[in-house]
């Protein structure tokens, strides 16, 4: 027997409502972001490199932004506001990529990543602290909660890396960022008018410090006004990217030096497992520098060097990453029974093992390049199962190190320092975004002096540098392995 909030299957309610919510979200986000570097270089007329960079900042600041947006939400705002604020602010950036994609205009698309940015950080930030308060603490259905909004997640990355690629690459860019448009306004009509459904969850109306005047104002309000006012700030820093590079050094270091001097008031234990932290932050980025190169490089790859017929239809460039979202829907359950399985028998590997079977597995998709290049034609198009096999391992690659990583952050630091450890956490994800579009720039169909590469040129430039990742990240894996007494060491028992 179920209560009126309760679903047929023992799940709040509210779950479901925040299940679709965050897939149109993520839809919307996906995108965007799947038509990103080709509208850059096809409809703007960047350069890859450029385009690259301009990629790096972007997602960089929407793995930053959420690091505000949940403290926003947490001291004024409250979680339902601060969700509706930054749904608006989505829907507002992503039409603005509309229109920077009727007018071919720089400044139209830069203010709307601005908003699409702030607007992330609010949202992305809350509804997944929303799912967490359904439930108690102890609640067994919580883990199981938890996946089934993972699903949402991948089911909206999957929609937009199909349908929203396809309407972008075949009937223009503006006609697929205004469906990623609608799918945020869905979003936020199904978070508004399934409010009643999560009403139990503490925490989601406006605090009574948002409440207080300031000048003219609430509290809450001067956010939101002062929220438009970073738009233009993002801006400058997508724009003037170069920035980035000491903006976010300069905040790891800072990060990495308060979580172990924190630790180490704490006592030896602590400051141990703060060490063990910031060394996984650092494995953290390394991994996702190279894992994103899917909207980037790749991409631009499956442009230019990728056999992509099928049966007489031709798969747009973009539309080759859905294969990710494609396999953690399939792989996805399997490897959480695995693990199950595993720690009954006692072989589940310890959390380095992991991060370092994950980034192997990262680096064998880089070398599967390697492979497809003996196969390529006179045009120097490799066959379209070199990109199905290298997204393969990097999917089961990333299955082995996303889904510990927030899990382990919270068992290893005390709960005093919890918030900064996660706002660290999130901090490593932005620089690997940035990293990777540094990265992506040194790939590219481009000499160095600019010149267009001819195909097979091109082909022997790709094949290079990503054979050299794969490598790099052999040689890095095989080092974590090494040290992974040390590390479990530092961890004083943390599994």
């Amino acid at each position: 027997m179920t209560d009126s909030n309760t679903a047929a299957n023992g799940h709040p309610r509210g779950l479901y409502t925040l299940f679709f919510s965050e897939m149109w979200e993520r839809f919307c986000y996906y995108g965007m972001r799947v038509l990103l570097t080709l509208f850059l270089v096809k409809s703007l007329m960047n350069g890859d490199k450029e385009a690259s960079l301009i990629y790096g900042a972007y997602t960089a600041l929407i793995y930053a932004a959420p690091v505000l947006g949940g403290r926003m939400a947490d001291k004024y705002l409250g979680y339902r506001y601060a969700i509706l604020l930054g749904a608006v602010l989505m829907a507002i950036g992503e039409f603005a990529m509309v229109g920077a994609g009727v007018l071919k205009s720089d400044t139209v698309m830069l203010l709307g990543m601005g908003a699409l940015i702030v607007g992330n950080g609010y949202f992305k930030a809350n509804i997944s602290t929303i799912v967490g308060k359904l439930y108690a603490d102890g609640d067994p259905r919580r883990d199981s909660g938890f996946t089934i909004f993972y699903i949402g997640i991948n089911i909206g990355a999957l929609l937009a890396t199909t349908l929203v690629a396809y309407v972008g690459e075949t009937y223009g860019f503006h006609y697929g960022f205004g469906l990623a448009g609608i799918g945020m306004l869905a979003g936020l009509l199904i978070f508004w008018t399934g409010r009643d459904n999560y009403a139990a969850a503490p925490g989601l109306e406006i605090t009574e410090e948002g409440h207080k005047a300031v000048g003219p104002l609430k509290m809450y309000q001067a956010i939101s006004v002062g929220s438009l006012a970073l738009i233009p700030l993002c801006y400058f820093l997508i724009s003037q990217n170069s920035w980035m590079t000491y903006l976010l050094t300069g905040l790891f270091v800072l990060v990495a030096a308060s979580l172990i001097r924190a630790g180490i008031q704490e006592g030896k234990m602590w400051r141990d497992r703060m060490i063990a932290l910031v060394i996984f932050m650092v494995i953290n980025i390394v991994f996702w520098a190279c894992f994103e190169q899917a909207g980037t490089s790749l991409t631009l790859f499956a442009d230019r060097n990728v056999s992509r017929d099928i049966l007489g239809w031709t798969m747009p460039a973009s539309m080759t990453q859905f294969f990710n979202p494609a396999f953690i829907i399939i792989f996805g359950s399997i490897f959480s029974v695995m693990w199950v399985k595993l720690d009954k028998i006692g072989r589940n590997p310890s959390i380095p093992m992991k991060f370092a079977l994950g980034i192997l597995q990262l680096g064998a998709g880089f070398l599967v390049t390697l492979i497809g290049v003996q196969f390529a034609d006179d045009q120097a198009l490799v066959p379209l199962l070199t990109l199905v096999f290298l997204y393969m391992l990097h999917t089961t690659g990333e299955l082995f190190l996303s889904p510990i990583g927030l899990s382990m952050v919270t068992k290893l630091s005390p709960k005093s320092m919890a918030g900064t450890a996660m706002g660290g956490w999130f901090l490593s994800f932005a620089i690997a975004n940035y990293a990777g579009g540094i990265i992506a720039s040194m790939t590219g169909g481009h000499g160095d002096s600019g010149e267009t590469l001819t195909g097979a040129e091109g082909l022997a430039q790709y094949t290079d540098v990503f054979s050299t990742i794969g490598m790099v990240l052999v040689v890095f894996a095989v080092l974590i392995a090494i040290l992974n007494k040390p590390l479990n060491k530092l961890m004083h028992g943390v599994k």
